[in-house]
């Protein structure tokens, strides 16, 4: 089998199997585990087979035209290289840990026959959009995942926290999808081909004839998916959906398709300074935004989610500053430690047994409950600290290293305002990122609210998908730094010691800041109101727990952002910039009071001309000749009597006015 037709089959896979899922669901319920974990599996395996045949060769392109456009040929086109056959690696790694953990996390969910559909409808397109050498092929990847998001977001759809969330994923993301589309048609029409080696050979030889225009529009999009400050805020709140999908989302699906966009068309961004500087701002404000905010939250999914969106911002300044290297290397790593700490949290919410969610102020200490969690995420964590010698540290100090290194000028293209705007950010966020790292674990795992009654061991499914996943979380960085770059092709990726000393002395003093915090803090630490904690059923299944969380959540403790506990770290740390930062900066209600409310006002302002104008006018117009009608009506009786009276009468006026005339 060819290597073209190889890859081919490994976005089909998961394809076929969520067509089968959604067919036999309810008719054989028996195949909807195997149809679930099956497919993704053996993709996952191909996947790895083809990362292995292509290694580090030359690139290995494949297309078949699909139709004639008259302008622009639009081709089923397939591009394999070292980071394109690797990332596909990683979905369907992670993919497939994901299908085997909702297996036990939903194993009573009575729609688990869609929602597993669904997971694997959203692992085929990504793997499309992974290989893909084709814009509009890719685009279809690109908005089938964004359904996908839909539904699987508002998986609990009884709850209203799931509905809006939904709803305002979808939104968001589409409102960066608009520029992004016709971003793409104009990069096309200057390239003259949809085919990316094509525009990618367009914007090396200057053929581009509007590269800023063009790159801000795209950027407009890879905001919106990759939740890049300002359309970033549908993140946090897509925490409503069932965690293993949380994990999907942030690891390996949706939010690394803008930065994998970016990373395949970099020379279209590097052809303009101007779009270089805007992803650079971008990413600095998210970076240093997200580290503040995960700082305040008390909901531990929301941690993770402000997490996310920080390391989606070191992955983005690694681009502004012209590395796609370093950015891949950073999204590899991240994908594995990000899935475990998802897939960890979800664990949590089963031990921890409350409705309120996973409030991390009111959690007992769970570290002796579930040590397979503590040891897995307190791992992952220490990773999204990059603290030595995990995955995290190798691939953020990649993306460190370049921003030193564009910020002293010799980076073709990059301005060095660019490079220091990166380096700076990253480095204050690095202090904030071990902090609220720190944070989690403490509360977590040695935190002092109530004990919830002791639901037993784990399943083992759940537990043994945790290990899996931190085996790369602990070894990924570390054995593969020096041999990425024959993969990609690119400068080395290994540590400096400016940028190791600093990075690492800045995460290490922000874990110990955090901890002492912690500790002085421990002794004044707010107790629980009596009622406020409502225990689950200890059989229920992880799924229920966390759908009854949603619902409750907010009823008990009112906003899930805030925590209301004054023995907070967070809280003693930021201060009176906690409140703000707890809420996220209050960006939803700057947007609700600049766009919301004045199209709303719009739209009540078109509904009173539509209903007191415009349709004034139409029942006029056809009240009008229904008055005359009647009117007509009213003379044609059929009355001989009434005409003779009526024609003598006109006779006795004429008379009359002949007279006078006369």
């Amino acid at each position: 089998m060819t290597l073209i037709a190889l890859a081919a089959l490994v976005p089909l896979l998961p394809l076929l199997g969520a067509a089968a899922g959604l067919l036999l669901g309810r008719r054989a319920p028996g195949f909807v585990r195997p149809l679930a974990v099956m497919p993704t599996a053996v993709a996952f395996v191909l996947a790895a087979v083809t990362a292995a045949r292509q290694g580090t060769g030359a690139p290995t392109d494949g297309a078949h035209r699909l139709t004639v456009t008259g302008s622009v040929p639009i081709d089923l086109s397939l591009h394999l290289d070292g980071f394109s056959v690797l990332i596909a690696v990683l979905v369907g790694l992670v993919a497939t840990c994901v299908q085997l953990y909702s297996v036990s996390y939903l194993r009573d969910d009575p729609r688990y026959p869609s929602y597993a559909a669904l997971v694997s409808l959203f692992t085929s397109a990504m793997l499309l959009v992974v290989y893909s050498g084709d814009l509009m092929v890719l685009l279809v990847g690109w908005e089938v995942m964004g359904i996908c998001s839909y539904f699987l977001v508002g998986h609990y759809w009884e709850t209203e926290t799931a509905r809006a969330a939904s709803i305002k994923a979808f939104l968001v993301t589409k409102l960066g999808d608009v520029p992004f589309l016709i971003g793409v048609f104009a990069l096309a029409t200057d390239a003259h081909t949809f085919r990316i080696s094509g525009i990618l050979g367009a914007a090396t030889h200057g053929q581009l004839h509007h590269p800023t225009v063009v790159a801000l529009l795209l950027l407009a999009g890879v905001a919106g998916k990759s939740a890049q400050f300002p359309l970033h805020t549908w993140l946090p709140d897509a925490m409503a959906g069932p965690t293993p999908v949380s994990a999907l989302i942030h690891a390996a699906t949706m939010v690394a398709a803008g930065i994998y966009l970016v990373a395949r068309l970099l020379p279209v961004f590097t052809a303009s300074a101007a779009a270089l500087a805007v992803l650079a701002a971008m990413a600095a404000v998210t970076m240093v935004g997200s580290a503040l905010a995960a700082l305040a939250q008390d909901d531990i999914k929301r941690v993770l989610a402000y997490s996310t969106i920080g390391q989606l911002g070191y992955m983005a300044g690694a681009l502004a500053v012209g590395d796609r290297d370093a950015a891949v290397f950073h999204l590899l790593s991240h994908g594995a430690f990000k899935a475990l700490l998802f897939l960890g949290a979800g664990v949590v919410i089963h031990a921890a047994g409350t409705n309120s969610l996973t409030a991390m102020s009111r959690m007992g200490s769970l570290g002796k409950r579930v040590p397979d969690a503590m040891w897995t995420m307190g791992l992952a964590l220490a990773a999204l600290a990059a603290l030595p010698p995990l995955s995290g540290f190798f691939s953020k100090e990649s993306v460190l290293r370049a921003a030193e290194h564009a910020s002293s000028g010799d980076t073709a293209h990059v301005p060095s305002a660019v490079g220091w705007t990166v380096l700076v950010a990253g480095l204050a966020a690095a202090v904030l990122t071990a902090g609220y790292a720190t944070r989690l674990f403490l509360l977590a795992f040695r935190g002092s609210g109530p004990d919830a009654p002791d639901h037993g061991r784990q399943p083992v499914v759940m537990t043994s998908v945790l290990w899996v996943l931190a085996v790369p979380t602990l070894a990924f960085g570390g054995l593969t730094y020096r041999e990425l770059p024959d993969w990609f092709g690119g400068a080395p990726l290994g540590p400096t010691l400016l940028t190791s000393v600093l990075g690492t002395g800045l995460a290490l003093v922000g874990v110990l800041i955090t901890y002492g915090a912690w500790s002085a803090s421990t002794a004044t630490r707010k107790e629980v109101p009596v009622g406020a904690v409502v225990t689950a059923d200890p059989d229920a299944e992880p799924a229920l727990v966390e759908a009854e969380a949603i619902a409750t959540h907010q009823a008990i403790y009112g906003d899930i952002a805030a925590a209301d506990d004054p023995g907070d770290p967070g809280r003693l740390l930021l201060g009176p910039l906690h409140p703000l930062a707890a809420h996220g900066f209050r960006l939803d209600a700057v947007y609700s009071a600049l766009f919301v409310r004045p199209v709303l006002a719009a739209a009540n302002l078109v509904r009173f001309l539509d209903r007191e104008v415009i349709e004034t006018y139409v029942r006029g117009a056809g009240g009008t000749p229904r008055l005359l009608g009647a009117a007509v009506r009213k003379a044609q009786t059929g009355n001989v009597q009434t005409y003779l009276s009526a024609l003598l009468a006109g006779a006795v006026v004429l008379a009359v006015l002949v007279a006078v005339g006369g």
